[in-house]
């Protein structure tokens, strides 16, 4: 139960902060300032779950694993949809 929130969080928390990059293009707008320090204090959460699950190291690990794939997934991900609405 505590490995799913912890995924959870590290996921919910990952999104936020790409939604709110100026880089982002799953948004016509970015979001607010905000939601980045909410998806910091997210992904924090998750690791701390991640680290009482799993122990120091592979919590961390598993954290930075989570993040590294929600932000290269989040990429691909806004480019199938902009793709899907290019096609006539």
């Amino acid at each position: 139960m505590i490995l799913s929130c912890a995924l959870l969080l590290t996921l919910a928390g990952a999104t936020l902060i790409y939604l709110a990059s100026a880089q982002q293009r799953l948004r016509a707008v970015p979001l607010h300032v905000a939601a980045r320090w909410a998806g910091w204090t997210l992904v924090l959460a998750g690791t701390a779950g991640w680290w009482s699950t799993e122990g120091m190291g592979a919590g961390i690990a598993a954290a930075l694993t989570t993040l590294m794939l929600a932000w290269v997934a989040l990429p691909y991900a806004a480019w199938w949809r902009t793709s899907d609405e290019a096609r006539p």
